[in-house]
């Protein structure tokens, strides 16, 4: 397989020498509540990501009616009602979903959502979203899989609670229809433990799979997400919510607003400690090189004809003048064709 290693998403553009696309997560965790929704989309400007990412789903079409709650959800919402009735709560219509790109588009973010079934799937095409990312939850439902790639859009695509051979066989169903795919890592718990972030998965995916990587974030706080990008992420992330108190599965373990604000400020700071990866003096490190760098120098007098040797040549600063001290061996042996003096600066006619 051999996945495009530059994808456009709206005006931004994700690659191996990109800044890193970074996704603030509202979920669900707007409650039902567009107000709510629109705050988190104010936040997510204010925070300065590219993106904020909402989910669509369509309750029947998503699960049974007599489905239980995850552990995690058990523990942050009412453990009486079950998972239908939960997620029923939180489920956002189409006519929503297409305020809210609306109002993205005034605010100058991109909007994208997450759609679990097929209809939400189509709803998203046809409002025009410019991106799908994949939960975790559908990586090993092949049929949707196809119905997504088939659709033309790039994916963002989650992998969590599953084994590589699984993530192998998602991007085959994908890769015949679709190569404008990044691949994230996950940890599909909410919160994780700092032992369960496993970011190293995200260099095997890039030598597995030759493919754009990133990183779906479910550790406490900023957590994970700087580290994440310097061992390759080129897309982050992250919950956020404005209050953790408030009723829902997902508040607990997402960020607050200036959680997300810091995770923006770190993750770009990790990126300039980074840099361009050529090696070659910075720009202040130049005159820093003239000054303590080492050139050859005289060691004592040396006669015209007389061969350089480790006898009469050595490395001092030089303020750099002269031949540095790195092309010693090219000097070594050769005829001196002037006289110098103890401490004088070879120079080669």
């Amino acid at each position: 397989m051999n996945f495009n290693k530059n994808i456009s998403i709206a005006e931004k553009n994700i690659s191996t020498c990109g800044s890193t696309f970074i996704i603030a997560e509202a979920g669900v965790n707007h409650n039902g509540n567009m107000n709510i929704a629109k705050e988190m989309i104010d936040i997510a400007v204010e925070a300065g990501v590219d993106a904020v990412k909402f989910q669509s789903f369509k309750t029947d079409k998503l699960i049974l009616k007599n489905i239980e709650k995850a552990p995690y959800q058990k523990d942050t919402t009412n453990s009486a009602e079950t998972q239908y009735e939960m997620l029923k709560k939180l489920e956002m219509k189409k006519e929503q979903t297409g305020e809210l790109i609306e109002y993205c588009k005034k605010k100058n973010i991109i909007f994208l959502s997450t759609p679990f079934e097929k209809e939400s799937l189509d709803d998203l095409c046809e409002l025009g979203v410019p991106a799908f990312k994949i939960a975790a939850t559908d990586l090993t439902n092949i049929q949707f899989l196809r119905q997504v790639a088939k659709k033309g859009k790039p994916i963002i695509l989650s992998a969590g609670m599953c084994y590589l051979e699984e993530v192998r066989r998602a991007l085959e169903a994908i890769y015949s229809f679709n190569k404008d795919v990044v691949l994230l890592q996950c940890t599909a718990n909410y919160p994780i433990q700092n032992s369960e972030a496993n970011i190293n998965v995200i260099k095997t995916f890039h030598e597995e799979f030759d493919i754009l990587v990133g990183y779906s974030d479910h550790s406490q706080g900023v957590g994970a997400s700087p580290y994440a990008v310097a061992v390759g992420a080129k897309v982050i992330e992250k919950h956020f919510t404005l209050d953790k108190n408030m009723e829902g599965p997902d508040h607990r373990a997402s960020v607050t607003p200036e959680e997300l604000k810091q995770l923006v400020i770190d993750v770009r700071r990790v990126e300039e400690y980074l840099g361009d990866g050529i090696k070659m003096p910075s720009i202040s490190e130049q005159m820093t090189r003239k000054s303590l760098q080492k050139c050859l120098v005289a060691s004592s007098d040396i006669l015209v004809g007389e061969r350089f040797s480790a006898d009469n040549i050595v490395a001092k600063r030089t303020d750099g003048a002269g031949i540095p001290a790195v092309y010693y061996d090219d000097i070594i042996n050769k005829v001196a064709k002037r006289e110098y003096h103890s401490d004088q600066i070879i120079q080669l006619d």
